[in-house]
């Protein structure tokens, strides 16, 4: 069997319409799955217009619910699109309507050719209504990546990065306020230099730089917190292989510095940081170079950013924004695709939908 050519859209309205999950569909199902790092989950109540037998579920929405959920969890394993090959399902148990069912559903194999699922339909109380094994045939390309910016987003820097920038800068006869930091936050240090003090010689705009970042190092040394839903988000993605890419400002020695203290070294399969570009933030180049970098089109990439800065070089790449409102409001964030207040609100299905 060969994967057939089907018609793709993109983004929310390649799924909007689907009989499972599809929000638009009037008689679909309207099914939320969410993927925990294992298996994805799905709840679904059916009702009069569901049955077969008077109050007994039709068999076949039964099956559309686990063939729904076992495709989720080949998507969840890094799969851009795939076709069920083969199916087989065996009903142990009538499924009263009204009465919730849980489906579960998760890869027990996968290859290039073709990717194995299990997955169980139930009851709240553990009855098991029926189970399913089915095969896929991925689709090949379509990558789907995840770019990171690190300041604001994985690690909780801003205080100690304003002392820091206010220290370096007090030294040098200027005050530097907290409104000013913010609005440079996301920047690079050259560009904030130039911003504060005006064109300066380049050997005095790195001293400058050096010694706010290593006064930043001080600060933060044994002090870096990640987070709410960073490492759980990290971990998801990287059991599913999705390529991860960091995209930052940030000079190299502070990306080691943290990523050291917080153990992200295992989860990034490409950095970029302020001294692989030309151009700083709000410059699309740091995301652009990290695409190019994971052999991505940057349209298949989704970032995170926390600063207007950040999310406008996101925009400019082509790419999906996700905005968390770490160090800024939600009204300056607004031309992201997304503003969330952590990023314990995100969930991998959503972010393959995104796409």
């Amino acid at each position: 069997m060969e994967l057939p050519q089907i018609a793709m859209a993109t983004g929310d309205r390649s799924l909007e319409y689907c009989f499972g999950c599809g929000e638009k569909n009037p008689i679909g199902l309207k099914l939320r799955p969410v993927y925990d790092g294992e298996k994805v989950v799905a709840r679904f109540t059916p009702r009069e217009q569901h049955q077969g037998w008077y109050n007994v579920t039709h068999g076949g929405i039964l099956y559309s619910i686990l063939d729904e959920i076992t495709a989720y969890a080949v998507l969840c394993s890094g799969v851009s699109f795939g076709v069920t090959a083969k199916s087989s399902i065996r009903f142990k148990h009538v499924s009263p309507t009204d009465a919730t069912l849980v489906a579960s559903a998760w890869v027990t194999r996968a290859s290039s050719r073709l990717v194995e699922t299990q997955g169980r339909l139930e009851m709240e109380d553990g009855t098991v209504i029926a189970e399913i094994e089915a095969t896929f045939l991925p689709r090949k390309g379509m990558l789907r990546a995840f770019l990171w910016d690190m300041d604001g987003v994985i690690v909780d820097s801003a205080a100690p990065h304003y002392e820091s920038w206010r220290e370096a800068l007090a030294a040098r006869g200027v005050t530097f306020t907290e409104e000013r930091f913010r609005s440079c936050f996301g920047m690079r240090n050259d560009h904030i230099i130039g911003e504060v003090l005006g064109p300066l010689p380049e050997l005095d705009v790195r001293a400058i730089s050096e010694d706010k970042e290593q006064r930043y190092r001080d600060l933060i040394r044994g002090k870096a917190k990640a987070f709410p839903g960073v490492t759980q988000l990290l971990q998801v993605m990287k059991r599913g292989k999705y390529p991860l890419a960091l995209g930052t400002s940030a000079p190299p020695e502070n990306v080691e510095f943290v990523a050291a203290q917080l153990g992200l070294s295992d989860y990034f399969d490409v950095v970029v940081c302020g001294e692989d570009v030309k151009e700083s933030k709000p410059d699309p180049e740091v995301f652009l170079r990290a695409a190019e970098k994971l052999r991505v089109e940057p349209g298949q990439c989704v970032v995170f950013e926390d600063s207007a800065h950040g999310v406008a070089a996101a925009k400019g790449a082509g790419m999906k924004c996700v905005a968390v409102t770490n160090t800024h409001p939600a009204q300056t964030l607004g031309a992201a695709d997304r503003v969330v207040s952590s990023l314990e609100q995100v969930d991998l299905i959503e972010l393959i939908r995104f796409i």
